[in-house]
């Protein structure tokens, strides 16, 4: 078939595509393009990921960029679509791609969507295809929260580049299945060529550097995990790093740590210690850090930081808070760096497990959000811990639920951080038992290890973990914007309650203790009552339950 032929049947399987994914998924409000971008439509679901290759050289000058990605794949359906669905975003142009290093295949564009015409192939094979690209890059303006290829200088003036592109999506910057569900089975590998008196680095360990003799070098970075497409990032500058090994709940983890030259010695003096206590704190929490193969980096970045698997970014300017900001407000936010303990959270939520949907998202900032709380106790105690959560609450804005619509591609409320971590919080008090807390938390990562996951399957194993019916709890919390009401009184020994504001069948358990004595109620949205002493009635004040629930307590009259 000659290349004009199979460029016509590209665009015929791509139009098929279209028609198929928009007639049955694409909600009105959304594009085509959100959906293709967002949904596992059948030019995608007929391929598994098992490996990325990225070969990369970026032009810092004409902030270009040229490379290959090369995706080793299996075929996991026999009613396969003769047509495979790339994701690559303008201005970036795919120039040529080779199928198993001798097949030329032929691929059409529309967007931000390329689609390959792609020969029938066995059930169970694998294959690799090559995919060349280049061209100027989507540049971020306002990292991370943008997104895009970042061309920034050091204070000296010195290239220094790196990439953020959480919900834009890892498309922005090379060729890829661009899709939360799909991550590479065996591990990817990142080879940058730079300059020579540049450093390159990126996720897990060192496979080579080579100088090219050129002004240039080559340096190969590889993970043997599966990563998310969006957290395989590489970072180049002026670089300076030293090393430590931690001794860890599986034994050895490898630490390393990237500075700017310049910033070496201060590097040394503030990085060991906020990771070790963040190691310390969440493999208690979480279980063992999820990629001891890889090791952990810290690497400074421009922008302000993300979690990038194996590599953080960090650029939080070796200060406590949040660049000097308190986000408690009750003064504990600046006993430690936020950055290193937030997007290092995210090692174990949104590395380790990953949402198949960005609408999901939710379980990535949520149950990173309280890592922060859980970090706090650990080192400055359960008061301290209850004040930073509570105190985080002021940013919740209840303008739209958390989770808003699947398979476009839609990302939900930024309420997803503190509404997540106050939602987990009052869970957490509601079962008044925090070793089983705990181990909810550490069987999560252990159960879903490297896995991608829905919000409805960590719904139901931490009902199922947790003894009791969380589903309505978490339909109020993620999926409307209503504040519930625990409305009670108290009077001739007994306490009366209910729920108001709230969605049917709402159940949030409320557990309170004191010194001597300890009160749980089952509140409904029918009134219900308990027996109730005078040391326990003592607690149920409207400041006790509204510091420990996520809840508006109102002490009304006897009706």
């Amino acid at each position: 078939m000659t290349n004009k032929n199979y460029k016509c049947l590209c665009l015929s399987v791509f139009a098929s595509a279209l028609a198929t994914v928009s007639l049955t998924q694409a909600p009105k409000k959304f594009s085509i393009a959100d959906t293709l971008r967002g949904s596992i439509n059948p030019a995608r679901a007929w391929w598994n990921v098992q490996r990325y290759d990225l070969d990369i050289e970026p032009d810092f000058s004409n902030k270009q960029l040229k490379g290959t990605s090369t995706i080793v794949y299996r075929v996991t359906d026999a009613a396969q679509l003769e047509s495979m669905q790339i994701d690559l975003q303008e201005p970036l142009q795919i120039t040529a791609v080779l199928l198993d290093k001798k097949i030329s295949i032929a691929f059409a564009k529309s967007g931000s969507v390329w689609m390959l015409a792609m020969p029938r192939q066995a059930k169970g094979s694998d294959h690799e295809v090559a995919i060349s690209y280049q061209g100027k890059v989507h540049e971020a303006i306002r990292a991370p929260w943008d997104g895009g290829f970042i061309f920034a200088k050091d204070s000296l003036g010195r290239p220094w580049m790196t990439v953020a592109c959480q919900g834009l999506g890892a498309s922005v910057w090379f060729p890829c299945k661009d899709h939360q569900s799909d991550e590479p089975d065996k591990g990817a590998s990142l080879t940058i060529t730079a300059p020579d008196t540049l450093v390159a680095i990126a996720n897990g360990r060192l496979q080579f550097t080579r100088n090219n003799n050129n002004g240039t070098s080559t340096t190969r970075w590889a993970v043997v995990n599966p990563i998310s497409t969006y957290c395989l990032i590489p970072y180049i500058g002026m670089y300076k790093k030293f090393s430590e090994v931690y001794q860890g709940e599986k034994g050895r983890l490898d630490l390393t740590y990237w500075a700017l030259d310049y910033n070496e010695a201060k590097a040394k003096s503030y990085m060991p210690d906020q990771v070790h206590k963040m190691l310390k704190a969440f493999e208690h929490w979480f279980g063992p850090y999820p990629f001891y193969e890889d090791g952990y980096q810290l690497i400074e970045t421009s922008h302000t930081g993300m979690e990038h698997q194996s590599a953080v970014s960090y650029g939080n300017w070796y200060k406590f808070g949040y660049r000097g900001r308190d986000m408690s407000g009750y003064g504990w936010g600046m006993k430690f760096d936020f950055i290193i303990i937030h997007e290092s959270g995210h090692e174990w939520f949104g590395n380790n497990l990953t949402t198949k949907d960005l609408a999901d998202m939710w379980v990535h900032e949520g149950f990173t959000n309280y890592s922060e709380t859980l970090f706090v106790e650990d080192v400055f105690g359960v008061k301290a811990s209850n004040e930073y959560n509570y105190g985080t609450r002021k940013g919740i804005k209840n303008d739209v639920p958390v989770i808003p619509v699947y398979g476009v591609n839609a990302q939900g409320s930024g309420d997803m951080y503190p509404k997540g971590g106050n939602m987990l919080h009052s869970i957490r008090h509601s079962m008044g038992n925090d070793e089983k807390f705990t181990q909810l938390l550490r069987g999560l990562n252990r159960t879903f290890y490297h896995q991608t996951v829905t919000s409805k399957q960590v719904e139901a194993y931490v009902s199922k973990q947790g003894g009791f019916n969380y589903q309505p709890v978490f339909d109020q919390y993620l999926r409307t914007i209503q504040v519930p009401k625990l409305e009670y009184y108290v009077g001739g020994g007994r306490v009366y309650y209910r729920y108001t504001n709230c969605v049917k069948g709402f159940n949030l358990p409320v557990v309170l203790s004191g010194s001597n004595t300890r009160i749980r109620l089952l509140p409904g949205t029918g009134w219900k009552n308990s027996a109730v002493t005078a040391a326990q009635a003592a607690l149920l004040t409207p400041e006790n339950i509204r510091f420990m629930y996520y809840v508006e307590p109102i002490l009304v009259e006897k009706p």
